[in-house]
């Protein structure tokens, strides 16, 4: 086994995630088979209970593990199945470590931080890089660590310990670290700075790690001189520092690494047995990259949400959109609307957002409700819905999107005026949407339906089973608590909402679809989780095939994209 350790310096959020993924997508492209682990050093158990702006969106796993979206980069990338295991929490170990210790397993010992935790962690990567994660179930041969945060933070300290001895515990040659730096440009001189690199390397070092590739992210491209110095001021050959400028795409980040040598580096660093030259797989890359930079027709969908303020909430919905965006030759452009400047009270207290907002409403091809939790905002997504069902425009429901899609129908098609779901009140003559939990252990994580479950089709005609390729059933992810009450059903079907998915019991209903509209679906599942670069997620083209008016035209050709 082969580990490289993708640590970071300067500052967080540098695309640590992406520079890891990347080096991942290399090493598969040459044949390896190649597993993920992100580290995240803060003290909860999970992601599951974050702010989206926080960290950013929950990805969920098919284990039903609520884990960092840099777990979603890995899958996307690497077009691999990971496991909630795969991302380590100080959470995690520490509750690892005193359950043992409750358990008497260190024989009355001091446990301490050094030995004890370095210990645990160091065993839970070496365990968790055998567990395969390819359809083929082969044992990976390379693990890519990511550890969260930045060097010299407190709360990392134990895992840079636990590393620092790792290295002498696996060889030089099975164990590689690469360090991620900022390089910044000031606008007044307009000269790349080093120094924030060399003293995030120095730090590094301090620390008992040495970098073996540095890899120094800027805005622009970096000059060869500054390369150079670099090189010289942090004790690395100029082949060891490499630049990842700010790209068009993500994409592009792969063949950066590539172009600057990076496989012929770790063939000769880590012994691997490949070519220099990599396969079929890079060279699809290299096409895709190419072919989203040349894209001309545009396709404008407005999101409507809650946390639109930072894009990194709804990351895996944006890329779903990306892959089917560009699956159809088209260039997304994405308009986030938060929904409370949709509302009637909006229009009172800021007239001039409540207008802005709905001209980008009216403007979009196609319209996406995503998941989200709380009241905030619904109403506002509601006259989202209306809009799209009454316009005819393309729609696709998430999660709650699905929910308020049938709240929506149920107040303006069924005339029930105080529908709603009981997660907003409890007290409703009409709980058109109701608790549903598997399980309910009593605390707030990990009470929700969660991960891959499978969604049975109970009709051949639907449009979604037909953009799946006439499957019987699919298998997604979910992350909800809350369904639509399966005793109201039949009143939405005699008017038109079609209830065409539900669960293997056929109790909880998975996908709506409305007769006489272009396209109006609404999912129970997250599909976005399950979306690739090169596989896009049907519910997701579906509504691009829609807001491009080629649905009819895809589905006609039986469900093949035109060259």
């Amino acid at each position: 086994m082969k580990y490289i350790l993708v640590t970071g310096g300067v500052i967080s959020g540098i695309g640590k995630g992406i520079i890891a993924s990347s080096i991942g997508t290399i090493l598969k492209s040459c044949g390896l088979r190649v597993t993920a682990i992100k580290i995240d050093p803060y003290i909860n158990i999970d992601a599951g209970t974050f702010s989206p702006y926080e960290h950013g969106e929950v990805f969920v796993l098919n284990d039903g593990g609520e884990v960092d979206l840099d777990l979603g980069n890995y899958e996307r990338f690497l077009d691999i199945n990971l496991y909630k295991d795969n991302n380590i929490t100080t959470g995690k170990i520490y509750q690892h470590v005193i359950n043992k210790e409750r358990h008497g397993d260190y024989l009355g010992k001091t446990v301490q931080v050094v030995p004890h935790i370095t210990d645990a962690v160091q065993e839970w990567v070496m365990n968790q890089a055998k567990v395969p994660v390819d359809d083929d179930k082969k044992e990976p041969q390379i693990c890519v660590i990511e550890l969260g945060g930045t060097i010299g933070d407190i709360e990392g300290m134990p895992f840079v310990e636990a590393f620092r001895q790792f290295q002498f515990k696996a060889k030089r040659e099975n164990f590689c670290n690469i360090h991620v730096s900022l390089v910044p440009q000031p606008n007044a001189t307009g000269e790349q700075k080093t120094k924030p690199t060399q003293n995030s390397v120095r730090a590094l070092r301090g620390l008992g790690l040495s970098p073996d590739l540095i890899v120094c992210r800027s805005a622009k491209p970096i000059e060869m001189a500054v390369k150079e110095k670099i090189s010289m001021f942090c004790h690395v050959e100029p082949e060891q520092v490499i630049f990842i400028h700010d790209v068009s795409s993500t994409y592009r980040v792969p063949i950066l690494l590539e172009e600057q040598g990076i496989i012929k580096y770790f063939k000769q660093r880590l012994n691997l047995p490949i070519d220099d030259q990599p396969s079929d797989l890079l060279m699809k890359w290299k096409k895709m990259a190419c072919r989203y930079e040349r894209l001309l027709k545009v396709c404008s969908i407005a999101l409507v949400g809650k946390y639109t303020k930072l894009s990194d909430c709804y990351a895996s919905v944006f890329k779903a959109l990306e892959h089917s965006a560009l699956a159809i030759n088209y260039k997304l452009d994405l308009m986030y609307i938060d929904s409370t400047e949709l509302e009637r009270s909006t229009e009172a207290e800021n007239s001039v957002k409540y207008h802005q907002a709905w001209h980008k409403l009216c403007k979009a091809d196609g319209i996406l409700v995503p998941g989200g939790f709380g009241i905030r905002g619904t109403e506002g997504k509601l006259q989202a819905i209306s809009w799209a069902r009454t316009k005819k425009k393309p729609f696709l429901g998430v999660c709650l999107g699905m929910q308020l899609a049938v709240v929506e129908f149920a107040r303006n098609c069924l005339n029930w005026e105080d529908a709603n779901s009981t997660e907003f009140n409890p007290d409703t003559k009409n709980p058109v949407v109701i608790d549903m939990p598997e399980h309910n252990p009593g605390d707030m994580g990990g009470t929700m339906r969660l991960g891959k479950r499978r969604t049975v089709f109970k009709t051949e005609n639907s449009v979604l089973r037909k953009l799946y390729g006439d499957e019987m059933f699919v298998e997604e992810r979910h992350r909800h608590r809350y369904e639509v009450n399966p005793e109201l059903t039949h009143c939405f079907e005699e008017k038109g909402l079609k209830f065409v998915g539900h669960d293997t019991e056929g109790n909880r209903m998975e996908i709506i679809e409305l007769e006489n509209h272009p396209y109006f679906v609404g999912v129970q599942f997250h599909p976005e989780f399950s979306s690739r670069p090169m596989k896009p997620s049907p519910p997701y083209l579906g509504l691009l095939l829609a807001a491009t008016g080629t649905l009819n035209a895809y589905l006609q050709r039986g469900c093949k994209l035109s060259p």
